[in-house]
């Protein structure tokens, strides 16, 4: 049985980078709620993502949407040793923020400035791109998030002495391969599958 593709409804496509909350509709027809069965709820991990036509898409390979969702909760959320969270979210959002995922930089960018407090510096990676200069420590993760995504075999030594000159210690450098890692694969699985829309206007 084939996916069924889907025409999306009449929507606003955002062409700008931003922190507001912005929706995602699929390409591909996504498991319906209702259907969704024990071993689907298992790999979507937490319940709620049930709600999300993304991770309901996802979930039609419900073990390989475990391993994804477990990896994503480990990069992010592990509060043991590493970077503090602003500052892996800082590593996708630049991540999104140069593979051109709208989506993805929406969420990440919110949760960097969230954290962080750091707004106008976030809202000027969103507007200026990977080259604003967001200070010495910040501009160290992005750049090691840029590199890797771009071209992954091109990072190396010069990185990793950037990244320690900024003060991360050896836990807090693997937390940036992870985040910006994770997301240059999640933001080509996201960006092959749907598309982002902002919500309609209140």
């Amino acid at each position: 049985m084939t996916d069924k593709v889907l025409s999306t409804p009449p929507h606003v496509e955002p062409v700008v980078f931003t922190r507001d909350m912005l929706d995602w509709l699929p390409w591909l027809e996504p498991m319906a709620e209702q259907d969704l069965t024990a071993r689907h709820m298992e790999g979507l991990v937490d319940a709620a993502r049930a709600k999300s036509a993304y991770f309901r898409l996802l979930a039609r390979d419900p073990e390989v949407l475990g391993a994804r969702t477990r990896t994503d909760k480990d990069i992010f959320y592990n509060p043991d040793a590493g970077l503090p969270r602003a500052e892996r979210e800082l590593a996708a959002a630049a991540t999104s923020r140069f593979n051109g995922c709208i989506y993805c930089a929406s969420v990440h960018a919110r949760f960097a400035a969230t954290y962080s407090k750091r707004v106008e510096d976030v809202d000027r990676l969103l507007a200026e791109g990977v080259g604003a200069d967001l200070q010495h420590r910040w501009n160290a993760i992005v750049a090691a998030s840029v590199t890797l995504t771009a071209t992954p075999i091109s990072f190396g030594a010069e990185h990793i002495d950037a990244l320690r000159k900024a003060g991360l210690d050896d836990a807090s450098i693997v937390d940036v391969i992870n985040a910006a890692s994770f997301f240059n694969w999640a933001n080509r699985l996201m960006l092959s599958l749907g598309e982002p829309s902002a919500p309609p206007a209140k």
